[in-house]
């Protein structure tokens, strides 16, 4: 059977690309994270791909605070809205690869020349067509390359629009545990208040009494007034974290979702996943986004290469044209029309040839981004889990540190009152005390935003 030539046309088109090859860069990263004394033991939790933030973040109160942020807060609806308009944006380009077809009627009436035998004949006409007006036949796989990097610059704003989720989870947990700590530490600024108001009213009684110095007196004013100002100033801190939480948020948090302290049972998950090792890296929606930027500059090179091949193109149209509207829908009122059109720059001033080095630089730009990024995610999971094998000595060895203060400050409390020492004994056991709480308070901060962070280097979980 014989075919049309432009049958075999759209045959052809689709059948061929001008796209390098594409091959993922090598990580340039070791296949397992560093051990050492400062590593954790390896993991005994559920498999990573199994996590979630709902696994990281236990406390109700806290779930409640960061499902209200995915709700409210108006960064992640900017990254929402940005994937809808690559969407949007990858529609546009891929209506390209089907003919456009649209319809068309007319009706012209007009007054002929004079005839042989004199007057002017009225003329009328009508149509009705409908056409494909300029489909390009994509034999070089220009028209789908361009589709492709569309397609891939859409799932790279969509895995920044994941990468900001988590980021957000990450900061609402933080802000939420800081309030905490400092909350923690105004309680313990507050008590260490009464103490030291008590320490001081015994020191002037016994001051008025003739048994010590007006020195005794002064030293305990000195912590009082120490301790007033540090209250001063956790006021206004708290004050801050909540309206830093609110920010975040995007709506304002109720009293009873917000945190009592750092005293409480953690509210983050304690266990590491299992079989951790740097191919969780992949997972990364930043590592992601990389890869796909990565995959759209090869598309554009096979886009820039057709470039330099002709340019074939479809019109094509079918209707009816009559001259009176009677006959219009008659057998032979009936016409189509078809042809295709080539055409070829012959001289551009090198404008293709720049295209095409200006993508090949594009695309050496995104390997040499892709590597960095997997090689910063490296390094941060490492830092993550260095903190995470050492924080739980560290916070046992502040506890330690608060029993024996604790200790301390009663024994050089009973030797003042007894006139064994001086008071100075009793102001240094005191601020070592203080000094101590303040120091359990942070230890148990790191811990717990160390299990943030590991949830936000690890990319976040594969489940919501």
């Amino acid at each position: 059977m014989r075919r049309s030539p432009i049958l075999c046309l759209l045959a052809l088109s689709g059948c061929a690309t001008m796209e390098p090859h594409y091959l993922r860069p090598d990580h340039a990263v070791p296949a397992a994270f560093p051990i050492g004394p400062a590593s954790p033991a390896p993991g005994t939790g559920q498999p990573w791909a199994d996590i979630g933030w709902h696994d990281f973040f236990v406390d109700p109160r806290l779930e409640q605070v960061i499902a209200a942020s995915l709700q409210y807060n108006r960064n992640l609806r900017i990254a929402i809205a940005n994937v809808e308009v690559a969407r949007a944006q990858y529609r546009i380009q891929r209506s390209a690869l089907v003919p456009q077809i649209g319809g068309a009627g007319e009706a012209a009436y007009g007054r002929g020349t004079a005839g042989p035998t004199g007057g002017h004949p009225d003329l009328q006409g009508y149509s009705l067509s409908v056409g494909v007006s300029s489909y390009e036949l994509d034999l070089w796989g220009r028209v789908r390359s361009l589709n492709k990097e569309a397609l891939e610059q859409y799932l790279a704003t969509d895995e920044a629009r994941r990468s900001t989720e988590i980021g957000l989870v990450s900061e609402v947990a933080t802000a939420w545990l800081t309030l905490g700590a400092d909350r923690a530490s105004l309680q313990v600024s507050r008590t260490t208040a009464v103490s030291a108001g008590a320490s001081l009213a015994l020191a002037r009684q016994r001051f008025a009494g003739g048994i010590t110095s007006e020195l005794d007196v002064r030293q305990a004013e000195t912590l009082v007034e120490q301790v007033r100002g540090d209250i001063a100033d956790l006021v206004t801190l708290v004050d801050q974290d909540r309206n830093a939480l609110t920010l975040l948020v995007g709506a304002p948090v109720p009293d009873a979702l917000l945190p009592g302290g750092v005293d409480e049972t953690p509210p983050l998950s304690a266990s590491l996943p299992a079989n951790l090792g740097s191919e969780v890296l992949t997972t990364r929606p930043d590592v992601l986004a990389a890869e796909h930027r990565l995959r759209a500059s090869n598309f554009d090179i096979g886009a820039a290469r057709a470039a330099f091949f002709p340019t074939i193109s479809l019109t094509g149209a079918a209707g009816l044209a009559s001259a009176s509207l009677g006959k219009l829908f008659t057998g032979g009122a009936f016409n189509w029309s078809v042809g295709p059109s080539i055409s070829l720059p012959f001289l551009d001033g090198g404008r293709r040839r720049a295209t095409l080095d200006q993508a090949r630089a594009q695309k050496n730009v995104e390997v040499a981004t892709y590597e960095g990024t997997v090689q910063t995610a490296f390094r941060e999971v490492a830092d993550a889990l260095a903190r995470r094998g050492t924080i739980d000595e560290k916070v046992a060895a502040a506890d330690a540190l608060v029993a024996t203060a604790r200790s301390s400050l009663s024994l050089s409390t009973d030797r003042y009152q007894n006139g064994t020492d001086s008071y100075l004994t009793v102001l240094v056991a005191q601020q070592t005390l203080y000094g101590a709480q303040g120091t359990l308070i942070t230890a148990r901060l790191t811990r717990s935003t160390n299990t943030v962070t590991l949830y936000q280097v690890l990319g976040g979980g594969l489940r919501p």
